[in-house]
């Protein structure tokens, strides 16, 4: 039988409160001096298209270069050089070898002069608002459910069986090999609260447990498995989910997609690795480009001003070089009761 889904709902009205805007963030994670910068650029100005009400903190390691930094603060970032953090020597294989460093991202929880953040990886792009998210009920862990269905997953037993949270009646668990594993996310965008005793018995829990395949996901998954709150797949769109659960994907409705399939990025595209060169990926691929290429965007192109005159109702351009819409910022509302389980389809952690 399958979970219940649970479908975020928008109160009809409400506001965000005012002071609660400079407690809250997007944050992003970029290393080395690769094009990585590309997309965290595209994602700033994505932002930006979006007005979101926040700014974007990226959370650099020693090793990215000071013209990269100069690039991210140019689009307005707010760039916060971390440390490192390595896991402990094991035998285990990651599904890629570049996944160790993303360890590295735990270090933003010890951002506290934030209460909430979402986290965004650098290859995603945001097509519409998703400030409302912060207004989700304190004390959980938020983000979209994945799918176990792409070969990177091949080590496990629910790509073994068949088996995948996203379409769980289709292949069932089976009884004798005890209850179904935990509902399991995909870490390249959630909502969390920093805190500095939860970033304290992060590390050391690291230091007790084995890494394992997907590297940082799957530690955040076992760490946070009893406060998780599934949200929609339309606050991360993993592109294999268009071929893999087609059903599960309203693309029209989506406001967050994660280029992360194998020839996705949109500054590498090539359209030559497999499935690149469906209709709905060259598709998306264009919207990146249009938000990347589009000038007006460039935070140089956008003046401390206020937009609509008239006393109310305008949107301000702050100190942050975000837009602050004063009224009518939707609420959601709170996704079920305790217990209840949301099931929201999503994709794969490649």
């Amino acid at each position: 039988m399958a979970p219940d889904i649970v479908t975020a709902t928008l109160a009809s009205s409400g506001f965000s409160k005012q002071a609660s805007l400079q407690s809250r963030a997007y944050v992003t994670f970029l290393a080395g001096n690769g094009d990585y910068v590309k997309g965290v650029v595209g994602l700033a100005k994505g932002l930006r298209k979006v007005k979101t009400a926040y700014p974007l903190v990226v959370a650099v390691l020693p090793d990215v270069p000071e013209e990269h930094r100069r690039i991210l603060e140019s689009q307005g970032c707010i760039v916060r050089e971390i440390e490192p953090v390595y896991p402990p020597e094991n035998q285990t294989q990651f599904a890629m070898a570049y996944y160790v460093i993303n360890y590295s991202k735990l270090r933003i929880w010890e951002f506290v002069e934030y209460s909430k953040m979402i986290y965004l990886d650098g290859d995603i792009q945001v097509f519409d608002n998703i400030d409302h998210l912060f207004d989700l009920p304190d004390g959980y862990f938020y983000a979209v459910m994945d799918c176990f269905c792409e070969k990177t997953w091949s080590h496990t037993p629910q790509y073994k069986i068949g088996y995948c949270q996203q379409c769980p009646d289709k292949v069932k668990w089976p009884a004798e090999m005890g209850p179904p594993p935990s509902l399991y996310f995909n870490a390249g965008m959630f909502l969390f609260e920093p805190n500095l005793s939860t970033y304290d018995d992060l590390l050391n829990t690291l230091k007790t447990i084995p890494p394992t395949p997907f590297a940082e996901q799957d530690f955040l998954n076992m760490f946070f498995r009893d406060i998780y709150k599934p949200i929609p797949l339309v606050y991360n769109l993993v592109l294999a989910m268009l071929w893999r659960h087609p059903e599960n994907v309203e693309l029209e409705k989506v406001k967050v997609v994660h280029y992360c399939a194998a020839g996705s990025k949109p500054w590498r595209y090539t359209g030559e690795e497999e499935n690149m060169q469906r209709e709905d990926i060259k598709m998306l691929v264009k919207n990146w480009w249009d938000i990347y290429n589009d000038e007006s965007l460039d935070y140089k192109n956008i003046k401390k001003k206020t937009i609509g005159g008239g006393g109310g109702g305008g949107e301000i351009i702050t100190e942050n070089h975000q837009v602050v819409e004063p009224v009518k910022q939707p609420l959601l509302s709170a996704l079920s009761e305790v217990g209840a389980v949301h099931y929201i389809k999503a994709p794969s952690a490649a």
